[in-house]
């Protein structure tokens, strides 16, 4: 491979902001995995946004970014999986697997697309240093009429359509709205861009914490919250505490530890059968590896507020902001009525019809 722009490449990377900056390209945030495609003649090199290969997790996306892109660039985009309408971000996950006959098995059943959004090399030309401006309209031309499962993502410099995109998207199972400087280049590993997502907030229980890799102090507290059975599922998890105040927290909820966990709503975590129909700590994942994940048991008495940006099925999809203690809220009163469910929005509209 001989490209002027070579693997691995970090992607260019966006901070969080409030609202939707003006005079800017817009474009809807997916939640997939983000990736870089290398590809000169018959070769392709599809890399992570840690420069890491995904081609062996996702082959039936090697036959058509070569049917697809132009003979020689570097396209920055995003790997995603559908499923009835919406992105499905656990069945994606599912891919990251050892077992080559897995993979492919998968490939076959839930095959996965790419996202085009940006392009840093085309033939024997970089396009680090040219303006986005340029770059999207040249991603346009080389892209003009691509066919499904490589898909040119929608953009548009109107920030009332990107308004209306945040809010309707999200029922598709996006993430929010990304927002890029007309004059930006492309600068791998900067955050240069701005995202835009969701806030929402919601009443949890603490039913337990880990401790932090740093020393025996908190590391993260577990969430969990009741479903209409009455039992309580493990939700996610939030951390990102001071120094000072995750010594505090081991002081604060000493006289709620269960040791051990017997009578716990999850004191079956370490057994693999008690994770079928339920949302425990713990669950064996590809992605942890050998990643100690036991927990320290509370007595689930205790709730706090926590701010999250949207649900992945029934639990956070990313790690929780905690707000406040909520003395006030029983831990029964906990449940999953409170959450704003976004409205339903068909992926197909957004893509365009297969």
């Amino acid at each position: 491979m001989d490209l002027p722009v070579m693997p691995p490449v970090k992607p260019m990377l966006a901070k969080a902001v409030k609202k939707i900056p003006p005079g800017m390209q817009y474009e809807a945030k997916w939640d997939g995995f983000r990736a870089l495609a290398h590809r000169d003649g018959a070769e392709l090199f599809l890399g992570s946004r840690t420069g890491k290969p995904l081609g062996r997790y996702f082959p039936e996306l090697a036959d058509a970014l070569l049917a697809r892109l132009p003979e020689r660039c570097v396209v920055d985009g995003e790997i995603v999986i559908e499923h009835d309408g919406r992105l499905d971000f656990d069945r994606l996950s599912e891919r990251i697997h050892p077992a080559e006959s897995r993979v492919r098995m998968l490939a076959d059943t839930t095959p996965s697309r790419f996202i085009a959004f940006d392009l840093l090399a085309l033939g024997d030309e970089s396009f680090l240093d040219t303006p986005l401006a340029e770059r999207r309209a040249t991603l346009e031309r080389v892209l003009a009429g691509v066919t499904p499962p490589v898909h040119l993502a929608p953009a548009t410099r109107d920030p009332a359509v990107a308004a209306r995109w945040f809010e309707q998207y999200e029922g598709a199972g996006l993430d929010g709205v990304i927002a890029k400087p007309l004059d930006l280049p492309y600068r791998p590993d900067e955050r240069l861009m701005y995202k835009i997502k969701h806030e929402r907030t919601a009443d949890v229980v603490v039913a337990g914490y880990r401790l932090h890799k740093s020393g025996p102090v908190v590391g993260s507290l577990l969430l969990g919250l009741y479903d209409d059975r009455g039992a309580l599922q493990h939700v996610g998890v939030c951390a990102a505490f001071t120094a000072k105040r995750r010594a505090e927290l081991i002081e604060e909820l000493a006289p709620l530890v269960m040791d051990p966990a017997t009578g716990h709503p999850w004191a079956a975590w370490a057994e693999e059968a008690a994770h079928e129909g339920a949302r425990l700590p713990g669950a064996p994942s590809r992605w942890s590896g050998k990643k100690d994940l036991s927990w320290v048991a509370l007595r689930p008495e205790r709730v706090c507020e926590v701010g999250y940006d949207h649900m992945e099925g029934d639990r956070f999809r990313h790690t929780a902001q905690f707000k406040r203690w909520r003395p006030d809220r029983t831990p029964e009163s906990c449940g999953y009525g409170q959450l704003e469910e976004p409205v339903s929005y068909d992926l197909a509209e957004i893509l365009g019809r297969d």
